[in-house]
């Protein structure tokens, strides 16, 4: 009889932890506050920035830079076989403690032709400084 109340109990408590976790979720999403931003291209980049980039782009890669103001959020997928590819930002919001990154890699829509070398895509966004931490998806 003790052992079925405790089984209870336990999923009580499963059943409360839940559904206050759906509270949490909506709470962030009330909180939430699109950002506005620029995408930049290399021959924009600060050149302290630029050379950070260079040295990480053969791997996947996420990083964050400030400078006079702006923060500049960077997202690499790494060394591909071919060009063609694209970068999509599915999301940029800030929320009360931190700030959502989301992207996607687009493949190229057509094979490159026979020859060409691999790519290394990356995004650089740029924003107006917040001092939260970013979280990338």
């Amino acid at each position: 009889m003790k052992k079925l109340v405790r089984i209870c109990l336990a999923g009580l408590a499963m059943l409360a932890a839940l559904s206050c976790a759906g509270c949490g979720k909506k709470d962030e999403e009330k909180n939430r506050q699109d950002l506005e931003f620029t995408v930049v291209d290399e021959g924009r980049l600060p050149e302290e920035l630029k050379k950070l980039v260079d040295e990480k782009k053969k791997g996947p890669f996420n990083l964050t830079y400030a400078d006079g103001g702006y923060m500049y959020l960077c997202v690499g997928y790494g060394k591909q076989n071919s060009g063609g590819y694209s970068i999509s930002v599915n999301e940029l919001y800030a929320a009360e403690e931190e700030i959502y990154l989301d992207t996607n890699l687009i493949g190229p829509k057509e094979a490159e032709p026979k020859g060409s070398g691999p790519s290394y895509p990356y995004i650089v966004i740029k924003t107006p400084f917040v001092d939260k931490t970013v979280v990338f998806d």
